[in-house]
């Protein structure tokens, strides 16, 4: 006699993912990064209280201002009017003299790339390494007024929202992303900035000094300072499908040969001379392949170049008066210091054996070990100039040569190096 059906036992649904974690016991993320980057990464949006433990800014709201006011930063004030809602945004860079007379509330001053001006900001990106470094954009800082904000908007590259100073809150739309093929938010017609015109927040927070928000692409947000706060953008590089196709088939047409063309040997006699064929067709592809679209060393060099180029704000240019290899190698001897310019970046590829080291748009070939040592360090010392290659050695020259290196000697003013550097650089 057979034994009654069971009933089918029902699967247990997977418990669902915090939204919020205190990270006091494991900075930065209150998890490790691998589990961070399968469950949230560009997935789902996540509130890090105690990102950084009693986190102390390392820059005040004056040394903001003073930064706006040069001419190479890249700054702007956005101001709203409650009562009638406008919206307004001015360039700088800014008199510091209009500073002091600014209103007591409702507006905020950003300035992108704090990093590539202050070293103490640029060394919170070293918690970030669990990302690939050519991913990270820049660190934006922004000062808040009470009720300072930039109004309710989306981003289409993740970001990590680190307060630095003061209180700020925010509000998010969870249930709505707009990647991947999603249904586009509407924006304000109104305004010079792309606010979104409707914004219902699912989640509400009040974020102190070490507090950090993650948001991954196309999450609406909308931060309000509660009081006069710092708040620190950590933005990633996130090339669109358009740019990455438009800027690889420029190099393809730029590097194509022009004997490459078009050809139809096999032709037969036109049943319609004005039809364009299946075989007409099949031969545009073979002419397209030709330029070797899917050859992986091809495409890696391309990429190489183009991800250290993408979003670069200001461009590295030589010293006047370079100084001679024997002299850079004897003042390394007695320690001097290569340090890297704010606006170099750098990344490297296998290639067979070797590797090849990306630098600004531009590429060379190396030993593998020399790429690493070289796109990895933000200083070269002698120690770690004196252990690179011939080669590597003879490459660290060239950059040096062209203004990707300052050096830097024992008892020099570290603020008339960083001078120098931004000197070196065009916007």
């Amino acid at each position: 006699m057979s034994k009654p059906r069971q009933p089918a036992r029902q699967k247990a649904a997977a418990p669902a993912l915090p939204i919020e974690v205190d990270a006091r016991r494991l900075p930065p993320l209150g998890m490790p990064p691998a589990t961070f980057l399968r469950d949230y990464w560009q997935k789902r949006p996540l509130l890090i209280r105690n990102a950084f433990p009693d986190y102390l800014s390392p820059i005040q709201p004056e040394d903001l201002a003073g930064l706006a006011c040069e001419e190479a930063a890249l700054s702007r004030i956005v101001m709203h009017d409650r009562d009638t809602d406008h919206w307004s945004v001015r360039h700088g860079p800014f008199d510091e003299a209009e500073f002091p007379g600014m209103p007591h509330q409702d507006w905020t001053l950003l300035v992108q790339d704090v990093d590539k001006w202050d070293a103490d900001v640029a060394g919170l990106i070293d918690a970030f390494d669990f990302l690939p470094r050519w991913r990270i954009d820049d660190i934006m800082v922004s000062f808040a007024a009470p009720g300072g904000s930039v109004g309710a908007h989306v981003d289409q590259y993740d970001v990590f929202l680190l307060q630095a100073q003061g209180h700020r809150r925010w509000q998010i739309d969870a249930c709505v992303a707009t990647g991947n093929g999603a249904s586009p938010l509407a924006f304000r017609n109104d305004v010079e900035i792309k606010l979104l015109r409707e914004f219902t927040p699912s989640h509400e927070w009040l974020l102190g000094p070490g507090d950090m928000l993650y948001l991954p692409p196309g999450v609406p947000h909308h931060g309000v300072a509660e009081d006069a706060c710092l708040t620190f953008s950590v933005g990633m590089r996130a090339p669109s499908a358009a740019e990455l196709l438009g800027d690889f088939v420029d190099t393809l047409a730029a590097d194509a040969d022009e004997a490459l063309r078009y050809a139809d040997p096999d032709l037969q006699p036109a049943g319609d001379p004005a039809q364009i064929d299946d075989a007409a067709m099949t031969r545009a592809i073979e002419a397209l392949n030709l330029l070797r679209m899917n050859d992986p060393e091809r495409l890696g060099d391309w990429f190489g170049r183009f991800i250290t180029l993408y979003r670069n704000a200001g461009e590295v240019l030589a010293g006047a008066t370079p100084r001679s290899r024997i002299e850079v190698e004897w003042d390394l001897e007695h320690g001097g210091q290569l340090w890297r310019h704010p606006y170099s970046r750098m990344a490297w590829r296998k290639a067979g054996r070797g590797a090849q080291l990306y630098v600004n748009g531009q590429d060379s070939t190396l030993p593998l070990r020399d790429a690493r040592i070289i796109a990895n360090a933000a200083m070269l010392d002698g120690q770690a100039y004196a252990a690179l290659s011939e080669t590597g050695r003879d490459r660290v020259i060239e950059l040096l040569g062209s203004g990707h290196y300052n050096l830097q000697m024992p008892g020099d003013d570290e603020d008339d190096v960083a001078q120098d550097s931004h000197d070196g650089t065009r916007q």
